[in-house]
């Protein structure tokens, strides 16, 4: 064969090896799949808590072009509502969407990562979980049960609950039976009444029949589909228990670190969107849906008093006091948490809240 020809032929062969190696890598790529369970403690298609985990799941297998398969199971679905923890820890699902003051009694500094009384805005809970060493924390508690949370969601400033009779002082919580989780049901015992925690969709039918006589879940636009205004007449404002609660992605630890930095760095893209997405849709609903529980249902809308929220007050420094007490971890959570919110709250004080009441009194809002 003369050298041309064969310098020609070989060039060939060469082509056609890169686009057989090509054509036979991509298949492989496009084969691998990673399954991923979710489970949630939120009914299925469940304005805003549990749309935004649905959202959430589908975006993860959307963005990874479908590599991560994802199977979305409600409360109920799979397993109850407060049993995901379990779930995921020991691996028999990979993922669950949930607030993670429910799991307080595993440890009380669960609590910060969801909200607690008189904590921290929307605004302020991301300075701290992303700047200020809350991450960091969240993933040393996590770690020792097994997982690892990502914040995927926020409900903002929640309401003071639903009660069948008016809330005049503290004396007026004494015997109450309440849905209250976290440690904002810890200040509610303090109080006099008797805190319950419930799912979301036990909550109706406990408030209808009296098992409980006062609830809070979230706000207007949730409550609304929920229908407490069928069960109780006053609706109280503002929530001391839950400034800016965070939806937490509570993934499996080892799954999860098996999982390849740019995998790891997807998820957490998505998680990150949902929070913002799930804040705005919050705001953009709450107001009208309050509307129509006055102007539609006859609620009555009422804030709580001074006295009230002093009583709030003293009652959430006891129960401070015995979440640092718990451990030499939850101390640090505390003392982590309340330094971001003396730092921040000073900023937003000047920023944010000078702002609102000065626009709000010259539209007239």
């Amino acid at each position: 064969m003369k050298r041309r020809e064969f310098i020609k032929n070989a060039g060939i062969a060469a082509v056609g090896g890169a686009a057989a190696s090509t054509t036979l890598a991509a298949p492989a790529i496009a084969q691998e799949r990673i399954e991923m369970v979710m489970v949630s403690t939120w009914p299925r298609d469940f304005p805003g808590l549990g749309t935004g985990a649905q959202r959430l799941a589908q975006r993860i297998q959307d963005v990874s072009d479908g590599r991560f398969q994802v199977q979305y199971f409600a409360a109920g679905e799979r397993v109850g509502a407060f049993d995901v923890f379990d779930e995921v820890a020991s691996g028999n699902a990979q993922c669950y969407h949930a607030a993670d003051y429910y799991w307080k009694g595993k440890h009380p500094g669960w609590a910060y990562f969801t909200s607690v009384p008189f904590g921290l805005t929307e605004n302020e809970m991301g300075s701290w979980i992303h700047f200020m060493g809350g991450q960091e924390l969240w993933d040393e508690l996590a770690g020792e049960f097994g997982l690892k949370c990502l914040a995927s969601g926020n409900t903002g400033v929640q309401m003071g609950g639903w009660f069948n009779k008016e809330i005049n002082s503290a004396e007026d919580f004494k015997g109450l039976k309440i849905r209250m989780p976290g440690l904002g049901g810890d200040v509610m015992a303090k109080l006099g009444a008797s805190p319950v925690s419930l799912p979301g969709g036990q909550i109706y039918e406990n408030l209808v029949s009296g098992a409980i006589d006062a609830t809070e879940w979230v706000g207007p636009w949730n409550d609304y589909f929920l229908k407490f205004y069928e069960a109780a007449k006053y609706y109280y404002y503002p929530g001391m228990h839950e400034p800016g609660g965070f939806d937490s992605l509570g993934m499996n630890k080892t799954w999860w670190e098996g999982l390849n930095k740019s995998d790891q760095l997807l998820i957490q893209a998505c998680a990150y969107e949902e929070c913002q997405v799930m804040m705005s849709e919050y705001n953009a609903n709450n107001g009208r849906y309050l509307a129509k529980l006055v102007n539609e249902h006859g609620v009555e809308l009422k804030e709580f008093n001074d006295d009230v929220y002093d009583a709030f007050g003293d009652a959430s420094a006891e129960v401070y006091e015995e979440a640092r007490a718990h451990s030499e971890l939850a101390n640090r959570i505390h003392e982590s948490f309340a330094a971001a919110r003396a730092d921040v709250g000073s900023w937003m004080k000047l920023s944010e809240g000078a702002y609102y009441s000065q626009r709000n009194r010259v539209l007239g809002l």
